[in-house]
């Protein structure tokens, strides 16, 4: 889709139409801009804000992790890449930044102020595409959007991080084809008793067992996720990037999320196939990974902050 993507849902569903022109709002009386850059070539996709107004993205190009202070809309690399893409991100309490590793079908945790790599995991050689990572009290979790697993990183007592990790088998309602984007975000539900995964190529949205791997399709009322990729989950509002339709879904779940009703969408002229989302304020943060763009070093790159629908 391009930038010309235009509202598709009724006033009725609360849908927003965003400018480019529009001021930058207040967070806490300081101007956050609605819009900055990132460095030419980055290639981004995953974003993570943590509590302070710091953004961290990955680059798909070489993995490199780059921050930016969200009052001023400057950052800079503070992590150099191991030469393969970066996706989901997540950071924790503890100023440790969760990266998943894409196609180099690993992940590693980073050190969020200094950039040192904290653990490193590989969790496998061959047709394997890590995608995304939530971070709970007990563990990371990571999809793999070309395997019907999950790969868990289990905390052990105060947060430390463990040499191993874990699969676990996703089977029921979830059906894996081969060869394209199955597993995509990942979120917890709003008991967080479960995990939630949406499946891009059938725009599904799945709640998944985190102890056995059943998973069972979340009921949207008739809604299709048509390229659904980053989750995030508030209480009981669940945020659904849907990247080529320039969209940002938002669902309403109960509270074991085996249910769900749309509440309404966003779009913005200035999206550019966001693929993730995070919050900061009163504000949704999506990076544009222009995938219908062929990539260069100079290609430019940059983040949309847009209202929450």
């Amino acid at each position: 889709m391009s930038r010309r993507f235009s509202v598709l849902v009724a006033a009725a569903l609360g849908v927003s139409l965003l400018g480019a022109g529009q001021a930058a709002a207040t967070e806490s009386g300081r101007a956050f801009p609605t819009e900055f850059a990132l460095p030419n070539g980055f290639m981004p996709e995953g974003i993570a804000i943590g509590d302070g107004p710091t953004a961290y993205f990955g680059s798909r190009a070489d993995g490199s992790l780059f921050r930016v202070n969200l009052r001023t809309g400057k950052g800079e690399v503070f992590s150099k890449g191991p030469g393969t893409p970066s996706t989901g991100l997540k950071v924790d309490s503890r100023h440790r930044l969760f990266v998943s590793g894409a196609s180099g079908g690993d992940a590693r945790v980073v050190d969020a102020r200094s950039g040192k790599v904290l653990a490193s995991y590989k969790f496998a050689a061959t047709d394997t595409f890590v995608n995304d990572v939530i971070v709970t009290d007990q563990a990371a979790w990571f999809t793999d959007s070309r395997k019907p697993l999950l790969y868990k990183v289990a905390l052990g007592r105060h947060g430390s991080l463990p040499s191993t990790f874990e699969t676990l088998t996703l089977t029921g309602d979830m059906v894996f084809t081969p060869g394209v984007t199955n597993a995509n975000g990942i979120a917890t539900t709003p008991d967080g008793r479960a995990l939630l995964i949406v499946q891009s190529n059938t725009g599904k949205l799945f709640r998944v067992d985190p102890r056995t791997g059943v998973t069972k399709e979340v009921n949207l009322g008739g809604e299709v996720l048509t390229a659904g990729d980053g989750l995030l989950r508030e209480g009981n509002s669940l945020f659904v990037v849907q990247n080529r339709l320039n969209t940002v879904a938002k669902f309403r779940l109960d509270r074991t999320a085996t249910t769900g009703t749309l509440v309404a969408k966003a779009t913005d002229p200035r999206f550019d196939v966001p693929t993730t989302v995070a919050s900061f304020g009163h504000r949704l943060y999506l990076p544009n990974a222009r995938f219908s763009t062929p990539p260069t070093p100079d290609t430019p790159y940059n983040v949309i902050a847009i209202p929450r629908p």
